[in-house]
């Protein structure tokens, strides 16, 4: 099988585009096709080009690409990756395909066009390159009819999920002479190279996750209506109650487009042969009078939901299904749901909303059983196992439990009886299982997960390079334990430090188990990996009891408690075993100084980080500021001016609190080092993390090296960098506080009142930063922002 170095897609629509760009973003060089524009545009006209200029024949491609770089959320993890990706078009460039390993058809949805393409494709296919379409649920059977000879076997189904960046999701969908090789290779290829989750679905209509989350907004649909339910009252029910995304129900259609979701519903409507569920497919009467007023959600401004602007700022409208106007959201409550919210976990919500007796519990179980008994019913049909079916609505849709998981948690027995009861008629499979006697469709056989198929438990798959925390735990696998991190055997003599403390907030329990980790690891194990499994890996230091500690005037305390954070840091950079940080998503302040303090990091690719204390009106204290100063001293060598230039970047990246669209982009920020690696695939990366540990450590690792000094700039680099906050206040780009904020982060950053080139030690460096931070815990204006930040979840500028 082919190495993946360069592909095509051809088509660069809104799919096409967003597909190439993350190619790009695994360092896949790609050529985007598109057709030729049969016209030219007025700006075109007036600069005298012609349909046979080059720009113009690549112009959907070339304006495709430059719509990339302004998208929001970024399709690239940093704009640089956009140089990958090669514009062109479907005549002039068409041989090129000859050179490519993998030809993705992303074209618009109808079979003739497509059946069209891949039989222009095979003229000029390469034997062994990958040729896939992504297509959202048109039969990959019926596509293959159009070639003829062995690019048949390399032919397959890749269906993204929009944004492709950010959706897991990646259904593959074989087609009649799709080798098993091929299967595999572009599995390991999405998984491996992409980051993708990928479920191997049948070729029916839209697959796994859009047959049954069709189905799923259908249904509720029908029972809003049924039961006079308001926008609001199912979008509180069917939202994170049910273990679902916040968007819920009405703000996922106004996201993927009314228009968009009707085409994805008569798919199977027009596809299916049972009358049932030809029924349960058909778009209901709100959903056509919306798109037939041009309605579409998100993209029009308007679907179910409305946003307008008022002197107070935007709001947000609902659609009134009654007179099909917009009104003011009602809050939604009920003992069901109030319950739902106060449970903990998915299950236990789940639970909640499904077991109340109120009006919204009724609408929550006509949603579940629904939901539970057409994916039991259709399982076999389009997925291989439960097991996909759970994992593609998990990764397509976000739910935290698939259907099969949801119903184990609500108790498989007495949610069938009850089925039963509502006059459901359950599966003939479901019943027969219970009726054997089991209670679940999931289960633990000898340590291993193991999941109905085929009228037996079968052992689920289980890849080496896919480590659970969660699960090592349960295996007795703890070494050290308290009540905000544990120490985790991880095997092969490697430990993990684990945070779980709530948000993973950073406190005197963490830095405790830190220091204990240290002194375990340096007599007991290879080395360290410091990871968790929580949403977020670490938002920095524990806010509430920094804040409540500074209203008292506690100063000695909070002097202890920096004292405390900075040496566990140091202890952890200066552990005899390599350390190995695995950072993912929000990764902010005193996450960040843990990562700095560790030898590499293996970051997952989708990780936001930055030093973002200045947005709180303090600075980063945790050895965060000064392991920015000795990054800039390692990279500027012995010149004056590159150290002061380097620094004036280290300055503004703390400064203006910026944060990392991406791993990559934090390399490109100076938060991450040029030795520091991404991870594509969240699930791999605990594995990698370890792996990095053993590598270091067979290579004779020994703890970071030199004198501990470092040479800063100085009192004549302070004024430089003092000078360039000043001219921002005084422009009006940074308030007073800023200001203040930014000279006491300029004196520790070019290490205090010395000369410039003096060489200071790193604790000289960590006295300074203390000093700066209890003088800006003090300030009245900088306990406002830590008191806005607790109560809003954003920064006030004051």
């Amino acid at each position: 099988m082919k190495t993946i170095r360069t592909a095509a897609v051809i088509g660069s629509g809104v799919m096409g585009a967003g597909i190439a760009a993350h190619l790009a973003n695994a360092g896949i060089r790609v050529r985007l096709l598109d057709r030729v524009p049969d016209r030219l545009t007025p700006q075109e006209e007036a600069s005298g080009a012609t349909t046979a200029s080059p720009a113009v024949r690549n112009r959907l491609a070339t304006d495709a690409l430059a719509r990339l770089l302004k998208t929001n959320p970024a399709p690239f993890y940093e704009e640089r990756g956009s140089r990958l990706v090669t514009p062109g078009n479907v005549e002039d460039d068409f041989e090129s395909l000859r050179d490519a390993d993998w030809i993705i058809e992303a074209i618009t949805e109808r079979l003739d066009w497509k059946k069209e393409l891949l039989a222009r494709i095979e003229r000029v296919w390469t034997p062994g390159t990958f040729v896939s379409s992504n297509t959202s649920g048109i039969s990959i059977a019926a596509m293959a009819e159009a070639i003829a000879g062995p690019m048949r076997a390399f032919f397959l189904g890749t269906h993204f999920f929009n944004p492709p960046r950010h959706m897991p999701l990646v259904e593959i969908i074989p087609g009649p002479d799709t080798d098993a090789e091929v299967v595999t290779a572009m599995r390991d290829v999405l998984e491996r190279r992409l980051g993708k989750g990928v479920v191997v679905a049948k070729d029916t209509p839209n697959f796994i996750a859009n047959r049954i989350g069709t189905y799923g907004l259908l249904a509720t649909l029908k029972l809003m209506a049924e039961g006079g339910y308001t926008v609001d009252e199912v979008d509180a029910v069917t939202g994170p109650a049910l273990g679902r995304p916040k968007s819920a129900t009405f703000r996922t259609l106004d996201l993927v487009g009314l228009d968009t979701f009707v085409h994805v519903a008569n798919n199977v409507y027009e596809r299916t042969d049972d009358p049932a569920e030809k029924e349960a497919f058909a778009v209901p009467d709100v959903l056509a009078d919306l798109v037939s007023r041009g309605r579409l959600g998100e993209k029009t401004g308007e679907g179910f939901y409305k946003k307008v602007k008022t002197g107070q700022g935007s709001r947000i409208l609902s659609l009134d299904l009654a007179t099909m106007e917009y009104a003011a959201s009602v809050p939604v409550r009920s003992p069901s749901l109030e319950a739902a919210k106060s449970a903990k976990g998915a299950a236990a919500k789940c639970r909640a909303i499904v077991g109340g007796t109120d009006r919204l519990a009724r609408l929550a179980w006509g949603v579940v059983k629904h939901v539970l008994v057409y994916a039991a019913d259709k399982a076999d049909e389009i997925a291989g196992s439960i097991a996909d079916v759970d994992a593609a609505m998990k990764l397509g849709f976000h739910w935290e439990l698939g259907p099969f998981e949801l119903w184990d948690a609500l108790g498989l027995r007495e949610t069938a009886a009850r089925m039963e009861a509502d006059g459901m008629a359950v599966p003939g499979w479901v019943r027969a299982w219970i009726d054997a006697g089991n209670e679940s469709f999931y289960a633990r056989k000898e340590g291993r997960t193991a999941y109905v198929r085929n009228g037996a438990y079968a052992e689920a798959e289980e890849r080496p390079e896919t480590i659970s925390l969660k699960a090592l735990k349960v295996w007795g696998k703890t070494v050290l334990s308290n009540g905000g991190a544990s120490l985790i055997d991880i095997g092969e003599d490697v430990a993990c430090l684990e945070f779980h403390s709530p948000n993973n907030a950073i406190g005197a329990d963490i830095l405790t188990m830190i220091r204990k980790s240290a002194e375990e690891v340096e007599r007991n194990y290879r080395g360290l990996v410091v990871a968790n499994e929580g949403r977020n890996f670490c938002v920095g230091a524990n806010l509430m009891l920094l804040l409540m500690e500074a209203q008292e005037e506690e100063w000695d305390e909070v002097d202890r408690i920096i004292r405390l954070f900075q040496q566990a840091m140091l202890e952890l950079k200066r552990l005899g075993k390599p350390v190995v940080a695995a950072p993912h998503r929000m990764t902010l302040g005193g996450g960040v100084e843990v990562c700095m303090a560790a030898d590499r990091v293996r970051a997952h690719a989708e990780t936001y980080y930055g030093l973002v204390e200045a947005g709180v009106g303090l600075i980063p204290a945790g050895g965060g500021t000064k392991e920015m100063a000795l990054r800039a001293a390692e990279s500027a060598g012995d010149d004056e001016e590159s150290l002061q230039a380097a620094i004036n970047r280290a300055f503004e990246t703390i400064g203006m609190a910026k944060v990392s669209g991406s791993a990559p982009d934090a390399v490109r920020l100076g938060l991450m080092r040029a030795v520091d690696r991404h991870v594509m695939n969240r699930d791999r990366q605990l594995f990698e993390a370890r792996r990095t540990v053993l590598e270091l450590d067979r290579d004779g690792y020994a703890p970071p090296g030199g004198d501990g000094t470092i040479r800063v700039v100085g009192r004549n680099g302070r004024a430089v960098l003092e000078l360039g906050a000043y001219t921002l206040k005084e422009g009006g780009y940074i308030s007073d506080h800023d200001y203040t904020i930014a000279r006491k982060l300029a004196r520790v950053l070019s290490g205090g009142d010395v000369p410039g080139g003096t060489s200071v030690s790193e604790r000289h460096l960590l006295d300074l930063e203390r000093e700066a931070f209890l003088s800006l815990c003090g300030e009245p204006k900088t306990q406002a922002r830590m008191q806005h930040m607790l109560a809003t979840g954003k920064p006030l500028r004051n």
